[in-house]
């Protein structure tokens, strides 16, 4: 009896309709020429784990595993199916199920006959490019690899292009591997990357005319969660360039597909930073009127949880929604085509369908440059204010991609604010005087650009990258030029930087190609700063010395804090990092911070020699990157915020003389300060959003943790000079006062007047507070800090560039010595190789 219900039930959820379609739906399905439909059933990825439960989280975040635990896989469950539903009928039959494995990206071939798609097997943990025939016969694995090879896509010339975690690079700002753009050719051969970006790249598909259509979340030096919007490139790689959205911040636009017929595409906006599993609302775009038109845009249906839109003809689109297939058409009526007790993903039509056109190459992979030919620098966006011939030279930069990211949020200790990745400077190229130029870059790098003035000074800088293929000659017309306006005629004029060959990057020889603040900027404000900007005398409030406070240096917060650097287009105050681009000229940079003119003989004679200038101009320039190493991840910070930083932070809320210290500011210092002071090293200030430790926000305050508390000399903190009399060695005079002290948080701090609490250092209070930053101190140097003799990076540095071949695999951090930066060069140079996979 027991075997006979078991076989009506096997019966009920593989071959038995789950529920009536309504007639409607079918009926359009059916005269558009869909009777099957093919989809996955699986879990969403998890990425969030609070309480030792794994939830979803980031769109981009359902592979791989967390960078401070191995072991945390943010793949989904196992167990799931790749089903086939027959429209007419309601029936549906199992295609493909793995009870221990995960199946995921369902594409349907253009004879209707196979079906490609990603599959992490039987209790694995990687996913890797399947095929299998829409009858559930002749499986063959196309890749293979400890890597995750997601969301492919059928390309017209017989190949194949999809994401991949192969890039061997996480998310700049999450704690997730990166998958970017490959191709290979249908047997998985001959895989090749097709892109050089830090983070991540979606759901790549194929317009009518041959272009690849995706997803690119980018951030060079701005906001890092609001840019993830529609770029196209061709198959082989080359026209890299923007379909829409690059302009408007905010909302993921994802799985996007051609609406074949017309010159609208479709796609899913969904909203803010992304929701799981791409979750949003359903809409259409035309790039007819360029990449920024918001009018272009329509809505076909609003909400927060819409997956994977497939249009089958301009007015009726299948769709996911949490554990159910729709037909949505376009007046807004929806019909559930099935109905799971499991998500359900990625629905598309079992037909034959015409490939797109095959677009000649442009590359030559025997090569090792690219070239790139700029028609006129000064003809583009908010390019206004720059006089003709002011442009002399175009600074060549590299966005540098991370093997390890420990933090969830922030980007510290790389910087503090706008950057969250490494810079490295190529050098210069020269700008003709029509404002032409043509030079070779190399290719496969994401290379970005500033417009340099006759003495070097940056007018503008873009703030985001392109990339070349290998033999790849791409031209532009303008320095972001509008794209629905056509280049100026010229008349029978070549371009100046046409009648000699493309020029060669020049490289700086006596500037660090990767700056590091406190190797390479600190020795310059020893040198000629210190001597006014020091604990003792404290001009204009400053201190410029180099000693390490909890996370940052004395003298890096302070050029911050005081206003002397300037890479926002605001002034940089608190929050302030979260930067949109398409600056004003003369706004951002070394052109426009006032550190610049504190160092050419009008403040107070200093002056620096042409080395040293330059090293602070391209540090500037380099938007005042802190750590010149990704190995300064995870090591070294006292304190920080989120639970998901915990693995890599040292608090000290258990140490023995935080109490005493704490109990000591609160009696001695709260009365006037309230919430504003941190009361231990790893507390935070009341006004500053998410703590004072989420960099690429910016918290900025007179009162941080990273200015009162000096880790390399206790005695000499803020937090026990200020209250200290000046007959015993501190910055207090006069009476103390009962007056609620709050900050400007929009201007910079200004030195003032600290009435006398501590006589002497003999008081009881005073020795509690120092003894508990020598805590501190004795902390650090045990646990050190990148800039620190003796250095050794976090073991998960160690164990990826391991994995990635960086590091022999019998290194020992406990025997063996290791340059950092050499290790992180070494590194890059094998993202460099293109021509291995």
């Amino acid at each position: 009896m027991r075997a006979f219900f078991i076989a009506l039930i096997f019966l009920a959820v593989f071959y038995l309709p789950v529920l009536a379609i309504e007639e409607s739906a079918v009926d359009h399905l059916l005269a558009l020429g869909v009777e099957e439909i093919i989809f996955s059933e699986r879990g969403p990825g998890l990425d969030y784990r609070g309480n030792g439960v794994a939830t979803p989280g980031h769109y981009y975040a359902n592979f791989g595993y967390a960078c401070v635990d191995p072991d945390f896989w943010f793949h989904c469950k196992d167990g799931s199916r790749l089903i086939k539903l027959n429209i007419k009928t309601g029936e549906h039959t199992i295609v493909l199920e793995d009870a221990k494995g995960a199946i995921r990206d369902p594409q349907v071939h253009y004879d209707g006959q196979k079906i490609l798609f990603s599959y992490r097997k039987n209790g694995g943990h990687h996913y890797n490019l399947y095929e299998i025939g829409v009858d559930g016969t002749n499986l063959k694995q196309i890749t293979s690899g400890p890597w995750d090879d997601i969301e492919p896509c059928y390309l017209p010339d017989g190949g194949i292009v999809f994401s991949s975690s192969r890039c061997k690079r996480y998310i700049a700002c999450w704690m997730a591997p990166t998958a970017i753009l490959y191709r290979c050719d249908i047997d998985g051969s001959n895989i090749r990357i097709l892109s050089s970006n830090t983070v991540a790249e979606n759901t790549p598909c194929v317009l009518s005319d041959g272009r690849v259509l995706y997803t690119r979340w980018e951030y060079v030096n701005r906001d890092p969660v609001v840019y993830h919007h529609l770029w196209t490139i061709n198959a082989d790689g080359s026209n890299q360039q923007i379909y829409f959205g690059n302009m408007h911040p905010r909302g993921v636009f994802i799985d996007a597909k051609p609406i074949y017929g017309t010159d609208r595409v479709v796609f899913i906006y969904s909203p803010s930073h992304g929701r799981p599993e791409h979750g949003g609302s359903i809409v259409t775009v035309t790039d007819n009127l360029g990449p920024d038109e918001r009018s272009a845009i329509e809505t076909i249906l609003r909400g927060r949880d819409f997956r994977d839109p497939y249009p089958i003809s301009k007015e009726v689109f299948l769709a996911a929604q949490g554990n159910k297939i729709l037909c949505v058409e376009k007046d807004g009526k929806v019909s559930t085509l099935f109905d799971s007790s499991m998500m359900l993903h990625e629905p598309s039509p079992v037909r034959t369908r015409n490939r797109e056109r095959v677009a000649p190459s442009r590359i030559d992979l025997t090569k090792d440059t690219a070239t790139l030919i700029l028609s006129d620098v000064y003809n583009g966006r908010n390019m206004s204010g720059i006089k003709r011939g002011a442009i002399k030279k175009l600074l060549i930069m590299e966005d540098l991609p991370k093997p390890v990211n420990f933090h969830g949020g922030g980007s510290q200790p790389i910087g503090h604010g706008v950057t969250t990745t490494l810079k490295r400077i190529l050098g210069t190229v020269p700008v003709e005087a029509d404002g032409s130029a043509s030079f070779e870059v190399p290719p496969l790098r994401s290379i970005y650009f500033a417009v340099l003035d006759e003495n070097d000074l940056s007018i503008k800088q873009m703030r985001s990258f392109v990339t070349l293929q290998p033999g790849e000659t791409l031209s532009c017309v303008g320095c972001h030029e509008e794209r629905t306006k056509a280049p100026l005629d010229r008349g029978q004029s070549k371009l100046l930087a046409l009648s000699r060959a493309p020029s060669k990057i020049q490289p700086y020889k006596d500037v660090p190609e990767v700056m590091d603040f406190p190797r390479d900027v600190q020795p310059i404000l020893d040198k000629h700063c210190i001597k006014c900007h020091n604990h003792k005398k404290r001009k204009g409030g400053l201190v410029l010395e180099g000693d390490r406070g909890p996370v940052y240096s004395q003298g890096f917060y302070s050029l911050i804090l005081h206003w002397q650097v300037k890479d926002t287009t605001d002034n940089p105050v608190n929050r302030s990092g979260l930067q949109y681009g398409n600056d004003k000229p003369y706004a951002c940079f070394s052109s426009a911070s006032p550190l610049m003119k504190k160092i050419d003989g009008s403040h107070h004679g200093v002056k620096l020699n042409e080395h040293e200038t330059r090293i602070i101009r391209l540090w500037l320039d380099t938007c005042t990157q802190y750590a010149g190493t990704y190995a300064a991840y995870g090591t070294g910070q006292v304190g920080g915020c989120w639970g998901n930083n915990k693995p890599m932070r040292v608090m000290d809320t258990d140490w023995s003389s935080t109490a005493p210290a704490e109990d000591a500011i609160k009696r001695r210092c709260g009365l006037c300060h309230g919430r504003e002071l941190p009361k231990h090293i790893t507390d935070t200030t009341g006004p500053l959003d998410h703590g004072d430790m989420l960099s690429w926000k910016r918290p900025m305050s007179r009162f941080s943790r990273h200015r009162i508390f000096n880790l390399t000399a206790p005695d000499k903190s803020l937090v026990l000079l200020s209250p200290l009399s000046k007959k015993s060695g501190g910055y207090a005079e006069g009476e103390p006062v009962k007056t609620q002290v709050m900050e400007s948080l929009n201007i910079p701090p200004e030195p003032v007047k600290h009435p006398v609490i501590f006589e002497n250092t003999d008081d009881v209070d005073y020795q509690k507070i120092l003894t508990h930053v020598m805590a501190g101190r004795d902390k650090l140097n045990e646990i050190k800090r990148f800039d620190m003799p003796d250095f050794k990076p976090n073991h998960h540095y160690i164990r990826e560039m391991k994995r990635y071949g960086v590091l022999p695999a019998s290194f020992d951090l406990d025997k063996d010595s290791i340059d950092v930066y050499e290790t992180d060069r070494k590194y890059w140079e094998m993202l460099w190789d293109f021509k291995s996979e």
